[in-house]
């Protein structure tokens, strides 16, 4: 029953107008800019919105098991980062995962892309969920910090 009030919750809410437009590097980079809602967020290759998580700081990871079926790590190599930090002027490192994988992430907060939305959505801003016991709190990685609440999804679950 949650994965299935996950998608519906993900899938509804909005005003449908979010649109994409790059304003960063290549969409072959690992970590570029895209203007969704209005906001500046960090992005994936594929266009997808990336995420940090409320909890993880200092490249502490608590998303792991059934919480990486939702939020996908953002892989990339010590290189990749680098040459995104530089493209971007921002501070993209890696973190290693539990699991020994590199993980992207800004500012040392491990980022991620929410697999229930495409590329140039915004719906994963401001979720609220829980695995292993953690509560999460959602936020899009932009240049700044995070993106406006005006562009979050206000949805909340629970596993």
């Amino acid at each position: 029953m949650g994965l299935a009030a996950l998608v519906l919750a993900a899938c509804g809410g909005g005003d449908g107008s979010s649109g994409s437009s790059d304003s960063g590097s290549g969409s072959s980079a690992a970590v570029s800019v895209k203007s969704v809602d209005s906001n500046d967020v960090l992005a994936n290759s594929q266009g997808k919105t990336l995420y940090t998580a409320n909890v993880e700081r200092g490249g502490q990871i608590m998303c792991t098991g059934q919480c990486t079926s939702f939020w996908m790590p953002a892989d990339g190599s010590a290189a990749q980062a680098k040459s995104a930090a530089a493209d971007l002027n921002l501070n993209i490192g890696t973190v290693k995962r539990p699991d020994g994988q590199q993980q992207l992430a800004l500012d040392g907060k491990p980022l991620y892309s929410f697999t229930q939305e495409g590329a140039g959505k915004l719906t994963g801003n401001g979720f609220e969920d829980a695995f292993n016991g953690t509560q999460f709190t959602w936020s899009a990685a932009t240049k700044g910090a995070s993106a406006s609440s005006g562009g979050s999804s206000g949805y909340k679950s629970a596993y």
